[in-house]
């Protein structure tokens, strides 16, 4: 493969993966009185240590099926950590008694149906699975 082509191919590979970044937001209901969550606010609820935002609000936080690519692209960009590595953090805490691992829909269709359906779910799906019932509550930055 020539020089160009493989600069094209680095290119849009580039492209591709910057853009997945994007497309990933935080949803809840368009019931729930949750408004925004800060980056630190969503860390926290997924890894255990949050059930209320500083608005008070309850929130749930609600996972995908383990090793969807939603799933493993949240955790990556969220703490920079893989699957396996959130699996032995669950699994710590659950072992030690201090917290339960966030309950997971079996797909988007089912998470969009839970969240709807329960104000204080908190999911996350790519912005273009968006409907009417959901609100953006904290988007990823396009930039590290």
């Amino acid at each position: 493969m020539g020089y160009l082509p493989r600069l094209l191919l680095l290119l849009h590979i580039a492209l591709a993966s910057g853009g997945a970044q994007a497309d990933l937001v935080v949803v809840t209901s368009q019931k729930s009185g949750i408004e925004y969550l800060s980056r630190q606010e969503v860390v926290n609820l997924y890894m255990g240590r949050l059930r209320t935002n500083t608005a008070g609000n309850t929130a749930t936080p609600l996972d995908l099926a383990v090793d969807t690519p939603e799933r493993v692209e949240f955790y990556r960009l969220l703490v920079n950590k893989e699957a396996a590595d959130i699996k032995a953090y669950w699994s710590r805490l659950v072992f030690s008694g201090g917290a339960r691992p966030p309950q997971s829909a079996e797909n988007i269709d089912e998470l969009i149906r839970m969240i709807s359906q329960t104000p204080g779910l908190v999911g996350y799906l790519p912005r273009k699975q968006l409907d009417n019932r959901l609100k953006v509550i904290y988007e990823f930055s396009v930039s590290p």
